[in-house]
């Protein structure tokens, strides 16, 4: 558990108002590993501080490399590398922050999802991020205790395994560990699993790992990724997953972070919104 987190500073927080209950529920957020996100600001710093405390705890870092340029199809996580020399220098410093300590990188989510849909994009652009992503597993694999997984979206992205597949190769795969599925998003285990053997089944026999952080009520629909309500933490974080091929249960999205400011009061995608945190908790099984 790192007092760093969002959760963990609200949870002090709440102590500190006497708000007991919601610190106890609250923890249940706090008490589990989670990822660290990094985009724009301070990149190369906080991989090498979070990289470096967390070998110090005997632990190993997750980290979340996003920064592609033209990200999330300018919707609420809109932004990014201004251009692909940017982005090749920005993920060459993150590899070299973390140098030779021991770290999981989930990259990009979205990225390679998105060059197959109607927002995301085309031609000449999209070969230059599969490009870019093949440059980042490269990078990033220079390092010999890093493991990579190419984020490959999620069961309710309706994409074909073998187009969606061919994308992967294109964005260096190969090289990977393996992809990430459900990111951010609130499928069941079971169907990420399947959804996962099918795209390893096409990959060669890829190994993944799924965000389990807020699958526990699975989802609300396709439609409903932004802060849907009524959803629940799912499985903890763990690499004993007893799913062949299953590498881990990650909490890759961190519960509490908001989706975006889709409607409802929320705040900007990334910040903490306590009201959905504890109703995340309160939910889960």
């Amino acid at each position: 558990m790192s007092d760093r987190t969002n959760a963990a500073q609200q949870v002090g927080v709440l102590r500190g108002q006497g708000r007991s209950a919601e610190a106890d529920t609250l923890l249940r957020i706090a008490a589990q590993p989670s990822s660290q996100w990094l985009g724009e600001q301070g990149a190369r710093e906080i991989a090498d501080q979070v990289s470096r405390r967390a070998t110090e705890a005997g632990r190993t870092a997750v980290f979340v490399a996003y920064d592609i340029p033209h990200r999330d199809c300018g919707q609420y996580s809109a932004g990014g590398a201004p251009d692909a020399a940017s982005y090749r220098s920005w993920i060459t410093g993150v590899a070299e922050a973390v140098g030779d300590r021991k770290a999981w990188v989930v990259l990009e989510p979205d990225a390679v999802a998105h060059t197959l849909d109607s927002c995301g994009v085309k031609g000449d652009l999209a070969a230059e991020r599969y490009g870019l992503l093949a440059f980042a597993v490269q990078e990033l694999k220079k390092r010999p205790n890093v493991r990579v997984y190419l984020d490959a979206g999620n069961p309710g992205w309706a994409q074909d395994p073998e187009d969606l597949a061919a994308a992967l190769r294109k964005s260096g795969i190969a090289a990977a560990d393996g992809f990430a599925v459900n990111v951010a998003n609130f499928y069941p285990t079971d169907r990420n699993a399947a959804y996962g053997n099918r795209l390893s089944a096409a990959l060669g026999g890829k190994h993944f790992v799924i965000d389990t952080s807020r699958s526990g009520n699975g989802s609300a629909g396709a439609d409903s990724w932004c802060n849907p309500p009524g959803r629940a933490l799912g499985e903890a974080p763990t690499t004993e997953t007893g799913r062949p091929g299953v590498d881990a249960y990650l909490w890759i999205k961190n519960p509490g972070e908001s989706d975006g400011q889709c409607g409802r009061g929320e705040p900007p995608a990334g910040q903490f919104w306590l009201p959905y945190a504890l109703g995340l908790a309160q939910a889960a099984h």
